[in-house]
């Protein structure tokens, strides 16, 4: 391989970073935006300000503690935006920040091209005859 192809390919990954490499930070972002309840809270937001009460109750199935855990890590990411209001009771909201509006908006392309395609995805799985099972 010639210096030039070399440089080529050096500068693509810095440009792309180390995602497949186990030691690259991003795999673990990309951990907590594609995992079960990062996407949807992400999508959720996308509404807008919601307090925790509101995203449990639209989250159907997440627990208490899985959705603080969520909301924490979206949040230590950079990606939401955590309010509370001193009054009793304790009043927490949650936002995207801009940096999470333009993730959001990506996870739903996603959710959507899943919705549009459930059909053939269910087709694809009976077909296969593999039983699928939460992880």
């Amino acid at each position: 391989m010639n210096i030039i192809n070399q440089a080529n390919k050096l500068s693509e990954q810095l440009m792309r970073g180390e995602v497949f490499s186990d030691q690259c930070p991003s795999r673990e972002i990309l951990k907590h935006v594609t995992n079960r309840w990062g996407g949807l809270v992400l999508v959720a937001l996308l509404l807008g300000t919601h307090r925790f009460s509101d995203l449990r109750r639209k989250l159907s199935g997440v627990s208490e503690k899985m959705l603080a855990q969520t909301l924490q890590t979206l949040e230590a990411d950079g990606f939401v935006m955590r309010v509370s209001y001193p009054v009793v009771p304790p009043h927490v909201e949650y936002s995207l920040t801009p940096l999470g509006g333009e993730l959001a908006k990506q996870v739903e392309l996603l959710v959507d091209w899943i919705e549009i395609n459930l059909p053939r995805i269910l087709d694809a799985q009976q077909a296969s005859g593999i039983a699928h099972r939460d992880e």
